[in-house]
């Protein structure tokens, strides 16, 4: 039953004390009217505990806004919320709509960096001999269509809900159906993310998806830590020796600081979830994740220390940090064929107090101890 206000309450008990549940929890359909944002809709969720976020309807059905008690978890890019309708999507132009947010999806063809491959599955070779791939891909400036959204008592247990279709497709290219839902728990400090991603086309088309997760002030901060059950970690970045060492630990913002990712070779626990988080011990704060190895078996980080960009995401993804051509190399890129659905679940939540992030970090470091 939901834990509201310090205290538990059946279903007839809380609603004997509120005319409606949205006077404690809820789901609320907005539109944006001003700027870059004009016309996105977004659903608001507040769980009754704190926690609150934003279902972005017209991007990708992405989460943007993130928070805890008032406490962003989020980082939110200069950019903000942009429309579709502004979408750019050449080569870098995924950075100029990119308002950061607590996930952004890349995919559903291709994911990480821009340029040319084989247009064999576009079967239009008059046409198409090669297809371009932008940075990331085009499902996260794509809007969805709202199937529905609201709350479902199950018992005493109430769960606030959303779900939404996005579909990228192209005459003689791909065709691809992502059909997602958002659930939260009323009187919980999270939420899942159940992801089905179908080729409802005729033809094969390459399948690459990674989740960008991504956490900001405050929980980015000098002295936060990331917590991630690693065996081997490996960056293509130049980086010095004791930036590779150091990765986990953040600095305070780095005048003309340059990015880096690091990949990690990931232990998961015995029923196949991998925790991840970032704290800020000094703060009780923190962000985690948790997602399934058997579904997305690599894990980036971007570590960005940089002044106003100043961000952390974890990524998990289908795919090594190196990319589309890559994988092909190493005989991974994913294809799915006529009517091929692929699964992925995704759960993100706030840590708070030091028993919270303890209790996580100690459930990381049973998997791989952190570096010493």
């Amino acid at each position: 039953m939901p834990e509201l206000f310090g205290r538990s309450y059946p279903r007839s008990e809380l609603l004997r004390r509120v005319g409606r549940l949205e006077q404690v929890a809820g789901v609320r359909l907005v539109t944006l009217g001003d700027g870059m944002g004009r016309g996105v809709r977004v659903l608001e969720f507040r769980t009754g505990s704190g926690f609150s976020f934003d279902v972005v309807v017209d991007r990708c059905f992405d989460i943007g806004r993130c928070e805890i008690d008032g406490r962003p978890l989020n980082w939110q890019g200069n950019p903000g919320i942009v429309a579709p309708w502004f979408y750019e999507n050449d080569d870098w132009g995924w950075f100029r709509s990119w308002g950061g947010g607590m996930v952004v999806t890349c995919g559903l063809d291709h994911t990480l960096g821009p340029g040319d491959d084989d247009a064999g599955d576009y079967h239009q070779p008059h046409i198409f001999k090669t297809v371009h791939y932008s940075l990331h891909g085009r499902v996260g400036g794509l809007p969805a269509r709202l199937v529905g959204y609201g709350e479902r008592w199950d018992g005493d247990q109430c769960v606030l809900w959303a779900e939404g279709e996005v579909l990228q497709s192209a005459i003689f290219g791909e065709h691809l159906m992502l059909r997602r839902r958002v659930e939260a728990r009323v009187g919980d400090s999270h939420f899942t993310i159940h992801d089905e991603v179908e080729n409802v086309g005729h033809s094969r088309t390459s399948h690459m998806q990674l989740y960008h997760c991504n956490a900001g002030f405050p929980v980015i901060d000098e002295g936060s830590l990331l917590l991630v059950p690693s065996l081997k970690t490996t960056t293509d970045y130049d980086v010095t020796p004791e930036a590779m060492a150091n990765y986990r630990t953040l600095s305070a913002p780095i005048k003309d600081f340059t990015e880096a990712c690091y990949e990690h070779e990931l232990v998961a626990e015995k029923d196949g979830k991998v925790p991840v988080a970032i704290v800020n011990r000094k703060l009780g704060l923190g962000v985690y994740q948790v997602f399934r190895i058997d579904q997305l078996p690599h894990h980036t980080v971007w570590r960005m220390m940089g002044e106003d960009s100043y961000a952390m995401a974890m990524e998990p993804s289908t795919n090594r940090d190196a990319g589309r051509w890559d994988a092909k190399k190493r005989d991974e890129l994913q294809h799915l064929e006529p009517g091929d659905v692929r699964h992925y679940d995704l759960e993100i939540g706030a840590l708070v107090g030091e028993k919270a992030i303890g209790g996580f970090a100690a459930r990381v470091e049973k998997l791989a101890p952190a570096p010493r």
